[in-house]
């Protein structure tokens, strides 16, 4: 039941087709051509470009009369499109048709090459009637230029004293966008539009707040459980809506904060983390398209094992439903994993965790690949790259915190895992390291960080760590093929953090990139904007507001040795753009630094920067990895990596 539509690819990035057909609006006016199309009578379809199974996948096409399918490439003679097999266009000259559904956008001189060829009774009709209005696009010229389609989605709830707040900013303004605006479309968990409006955005990199609470009043809605679909117009630079997803309650002990989706459907997901005893996941499933999800079209299974459980309720379009992993895995248990066998119906999903004290943590799966292969190279080339591939992630103050790292295969293709942990302190020494060895695909291993720390690991010391106030470091995932194995680039990890002062727990997950060296391999290190190496850093933070403060840990990662301290800036920022403060940093080369916004910025420099302010973490000389935090001492605490642009 996987869709067959193309979403993303590794060499050409996110596909625009199956946003244009797919859009919220779109389906609305694919509605009325279908119905158009129904009462025509019988049906050729022109189909120049590929694009027809795309709309037949994504809309019910069932109910029109197709007489026959044509192509222009004679590659694709004989191919089915959409029922019928493809016959050569110069066919139409003969064909017993009423009307020719051309499946293509900017389709005037398509239509203008076949005219002659078109039985004179027949009605045309092509795609540009899903079209958006020209005032929505960024490039009038070419409909389906990626930049027309920066959307994304996000989880959105406001229920049973639970709220959620998107916050991003006008990052397109750096790319010398103007006028750019953000259309916002609220659906209910059964698909149903709830309210729509667009904020035009000021000409800087302006903050947005998208709260929750805020859309219930403006609105009058009731309760909600569903998501944002957000659009931004008159984009330059980025094709992707990125944003820090917050959840916050009534009870002050509710806060939660994850990443942004990635708008493009995958057909796996995983590092989703079986429940600890006592405890319940929820998976969110929200369907990104305009059709159902069918019954059994979703399914899950532990991470190495092929038995499959399925769904037995449908999702309707546009729709959101919880599904408890328990009731299709009832015997999994933490630390094993589970692979989400998603058939491109959803962007990458949120899970939420109920523990057993109670408290709800949310966080988000990330896409398995089913593109890549064991690359033979990455294990020849570590005498030039050192490190190579290396995933960081904190390791929080070991007297408040308990820190875990639990590697995760993330591609079909990965059937072993030759894996180690290097644990730095915050000024880039190494105090420990633990090889896992050569971890199978159905292997589970989760490392208790502070227990390695406490215990040492391979000889090293770590004399003074564990005594120490504050003391608090990173790990780094690496490769490690002292006992074997194959490696693609594409290793993952989920690392959970336990605050023994509050009760709270957070989950965070990423993949590992290459940093800071100027040897380029594969597209790495990557780089947000132009060719690799990636070099700089330009990371958004967004604050909380009082009385919930601000946690960001920056890790200066190098995969071979790089300028032996950062220069970096924490640029103090305004809701309409303006600079307020600047604060200098200094990282040793594979250390870190963990900051509080309250303690880096005084309080006249806060009361300046007012309500939806953020930091921007600038650096010119390195690229760092940041991760960001809320924590209201005591009774609330989350973590989840930032984003760039």
């Amino acid at each position: 039941m996987t869709l067959k539509i193309e979403t993303f690819d590794a060499q050409r990035g996110g596909h625009s087709l199956f946003k244009a057909v797919g859009h919220p609006q779109a389906a609305r006016a694919m509605s009325e051509l279908i119905g158009r199309l129904s009462s025509a009578g019988r049906i050729g379809v022109y189909d120049p470009f590929g694009y027809a199974e795309t709309v037949g996948q994504l809309h019910d096409l069932r109910g029109l009369a197709i007489a026959g399918s044509y192509v222009q490439d004679l590659g694709d003679l004989g191919k089915s499109v959409l029922g019928r097999p493809a016959q050569p266009v110069t066919d139409l000259r003969t064909a017993e048709i009423d009307a020719l559904f051309v499946t293509a956008f900017d389709a005037e001189r398509v239509v203008a090459q076949i005219r002659h060829l078109v039985p004179a009774r027949a009605t045309l009709f092509t795609l540009d009637a899903i079209r958006l209005p020209a005032e929505r696009l960024s490039n009038a010229r070419h409909y389906l230029d990626p930049l027309n389609f920066a959307t994304n989605l996000a989880f959105f709830r406001d229920a049973d004293g639970h709220h959620t707040r998107v916050v991003t900013a006008n990052y397109w303004s750096g790319y010398g966008a103007r006028g750019v605006k953000l259309w916002q479309m609220l659906f209910d968990a059964d698909g149903r539009l709830l309210a729509e409006w667009t904020d035009a955005l000021p000409d800087a990199a302006a903050s947005i707040t998208i709260d929750s609470a805020a859309v219930r009043r403006r609105f009058g809605l009731g309760p909600f459980t569903g998501q944002l679909f957000l659009h931004a117009t008159g984009v330059a630079g980025h094709d992707v809506v990125k944003y820090a997803l917050d959840t916050y309650g009534d009870d002050p002990r509710v806060l939660s904060c994850s990443h942004d989706a990635n708008d493009w459907p995958a057909d796996f997901y995983a590092g989703l983390p079986a429940p600890a005893e006592g405890e319940r996941v929820i998976l969110w499933l929200q369907n990104h398209h305009p059709c159902p999800i069918p019954a059994g079209a979703i399914g899950l299974n532990l991470m190495g094992d092929g038995a499959i459980a399925s769904t037995t309720a449908a999702v309707a379009p546009y729709g959101t439903a919880a599904l408890d992993v328990a009731s299709l895995l009832p015997a999994a248990r933490w630390p094993q994993q589970i692979e989400i066998r998603a058939g491109k119906h959803l962007v990458r999903p949120r899970y939420e965790v109920v523990q057993a004290s109670g408290r709800l943590l949310i966080a988000h799966a990330n896409v398995e690949r089913v593109d890549l292969k064991p690359d033979p190279r990455i294990p020849e080339i570590a005498n030039l790259m050192g490190k190579g591939y290396l995933l960081p992630a904190p390791i929080l103050p070991i007297k408040r915190w308990r820190s875990l790292a639990l590697p995760t295969p993330m591609a079909t293709g990965q059937d072993d895992l030759p894996v180690a942990a290097l644990v730095y302190d915050c000024d880039g020494r190494e105090r420990a390291r633990h090889p896992f060895g050569l971890l199978l695909r159905q292997d589970s291993v989760a490392l208790d960080l502070n227990g390695l720390l406490q215990h040492g690991g391979a000889d090293l010391p770590v004399d003074g760590w564990a005594a120490e106030d504050g003391g608090y470091g990173h790990v780094e995932l690496v490769y490690d093929f002292a006992e074997g194995g194959s490696a693609d680039g594409w290793l993952h990890g989920l690392f959970r953090y336990h605050d023994r002062k509050s009760g709270q727990r957070a989950d965070t997950s990423f993949g590992a990139h290459m940093f800071n060296t100027v040897l380029t391999y594969r597209n790495e290190p990557q780089s947000y904007s132009g060719r690799a190496p990636g070099l700089s850093t330009r990371i958004f933070l967004r604050l909380g507001a009082h009385p919930v403060d601000t946690l960001c840990h920056l890790i200066y990662p190098a995969s071979t040795p790089w300028h032996a301290h950062s220069s970096t800036e924490l640029v103090l920022t305004r809701a309409d753009g303006t600079a307020v403060a600047t604060r200098q940093l200094a990282i040793p080369c594979g250390g870190s630094r963990l900051w509080r916004y309250s303690e880096t910025f005084d309080t006249t420099e806060r009361s300046t920067a007012g309500a939806d302010a953020y930091v921007l973490v600038r650096d010119g000389t390195c690229r760092l990895f940041g991760y960001h935090g809320l924590i209201r001492d005591g009774e609330a605490f989350c973590l989840d990596h930032m984003f760039g642009f």
